[in-house]
């Protein structure tokens, strides 16, 4: 192309969350150059801590976290746009995916590989590396404590919450930036062992498309800080932009562009904010450190999300006013919970001119009844935890008391009504044979395509049911693995 700058690589990667990082890292250390283009801006600890969470949340999230997916119920999505991409913004949970799930994927998907004798040495190295480990309540934490003590009396299963972090001083911040260093983002662990290693990084570059001739990659255009546009030259390319803009630039790209993002798998979330007798204090201790995880197999988990004043003002701001000034007026006793499903619905995603996107889910009635049963099951356990009192997460519902009042309101509330975010999207270019709707290989390549691969959450076979970077991380490392192991010269 002519008219622009023009940059030479061996490696190009388009993205540095959690799948990027560990590209980036490894293809380092065996030698290759690689260069890292980051849309977002580079944030360091510092800052992140002098800097108001609100402020975090507009610098480090892309639109401030409110990404809009259409439908019944629209609901905002959150991604994370900043060097290190979500897992700077995230709770950092690691779980491990479950043998079952990585069989059923790959007898689903058609795969050779991609089971757990295949990950299991990358996930001991993730855990290692980033210091996984069940995380203790800390000081205070009582909102988590209640939740374990209400689903034992139940007699159900919870655990300890598995996270990546060294030292963590329950900041309370986790999700608008860790200002202590102690969660292990890639901003803060792979990356700068990849630049160790003489990868470089390069924030504010917004790639615009792939360049492609055919059926091989050649490398990016893209524009820089300043708007500048560039040509970033590549003999191999790794696409790690997350669920959303990957498939969206494969479209814009003209690489599968009718199938990338058609469907696109979501975890939903909702808020149950209870109110016991005694104080709780959630705005003391840390996130998610006890998860209720008998539900799981049907694709719902619960956990303690802590809360601040301001939080919790945010994310009661459509109940009516006398209600929200009863409920600042007794903050120290309450607790806020977020129930996590997995939806059978998929979403289905369009890249729009000027580098929007246009997404739209396709929940289906069962989805919708799955919500319902979500919350009694939650109903269940804080009431039985000692709540007196239950915000659902419906604008328009009054606040619920008894088991009875919660079955009631699980009777009639509408599918429109629910009030949800998501931060989980996977699958939106799954791993998989054509004919079975996959739109990679096993190696990461889009079919058809040389010289490219993905190697973010779109790839993932399917939905996770549990937090995904673990999950993520491991198959980036298979894709970095067999990349390595194929003979120079070969596609």
């Amino acid at each position: 192309m002519t008219g622009h700058d023009t940059y030479d690589t061996d490696v190009l990667v388009v993205g540095s969350g959690a799948g990027g990082s560990v590209v980036a890292r490894e293809l380092a250390a065996a030698g290759r150059q690689v260069t890292v283009l980051e849309e977002g801006p580079r944030t360091g600890t510092d800052a992140m801590a002098a800097a108001t969470p609100a402020e975090n949340m507009r610098r480090l999230y892309r639109h401030g976290g409110l990404t809009p997916v259409f439908g019944t119920p629209a609901f905002a999505y959150g991604e994370g746009r900043c060097v290190g991409g979500t897992t700077v913004v995230n709770g950092g949970l690691l779980w491990e995916p479950p043998p079952a799930l990585l069989n059923r994927w790959a007898a689903e998907a058609g795969l050779a590989g991609y089971r757990t004798a295949d990950l299991s040495a990358h996930l001991v190295l993730i855990a290692r590396r980033l210091g996984v480990a069940p995380q203790p309540h800390g000081d205070g934490n009582l909102d988590s404590r209640l939740l374990a003590a209400g689903a034992e009396r139940l007699g159900l299963r919870w655990q300890p919450a598995h996270r990546a972090l060294r030292g963590c001083r329950h900041s309370n911040r986790c999700t608008t930036g860790c200002p202590t260093g102690a969660k292990q983002s890639m901003a803060v662990s792979y990356l700068p062992e990849a630049e160790s290693l003489g990868a470089r990084i390069l924030p504010g570059t917004r790639v615009l498309r792939i360049l492609h001739e055919d059926g091989a990659a050649a490398g990016v255009l893209a524009a820089g800080p300043g708007g500048r546009t560039a040509v970033h030259r590549a003999r191999d390319v790794f696409l790690a932009a997350g669920p959303l803009q990957t498939p969206a630039l494969l479209q814009r790209s003209r690489i599968h562009r009718r199938t990338a993002g058609r469907e696109l798998s979501l975890h939903v979330n909702f808020r149950t904010v209870a109110r016991f007798d005694e104080p709780v204090h959630a705005d003391r201790g840390t996130i998610f450190t006890a998860q209720v995880h008998d539900f799981a197999g049907d694709g719902v988990l619960m956990m303690a999300s802590n809360v601040t004043r301001g939080t919790l003002a945010a994310a009661l701001a459509s109940r009516p006013p006398q209600l929200l000034d009863r409920l600042l007026a007794s903050f120290g006793t309450l607790g806020s919970y977020t129930t996590q499903l997995r939806l059978q619905g998929k979403a289905r995603l369009r890249a729009t001119p000027r580098g929007g996107i246009l997404l739209r889910h396709g929940m289906t009635s069962a989805d919708h009844s799955r919500l319902r049963e979500a919350f009694l099951r939650t109903s269940e356990v804080l009431f039985a935890a000692g709540a007196r009192e239950l915000i659902p997460p419906v604008a328009t519902a009054r606040p619920l008391r008894t088991a009875a009042e919660a079955g009631e309101f699980c009777r009639r509330v509408r599918p429109a009504d629910w009030e949800l975010v998501s931060v989980h999207g996977m699958a939106s270019a799954r791993m998989g044979l054509p004919e079975r709707g996959g739109i990679c290989d096993e190696h990461g390549r889009p079919h058809g395509f040389r010289r490219l691969r993905v190697c973010d959450a779109s790839v993932l076979p399917g939905v996770t049911g549990i937090s995904p970077q673990g999950t993520v991380m491991a198959f980036a490392h298979e894709i970095a693995e067999r990349f390595l192991d194929t003979a120079p010269g070969r596609p």
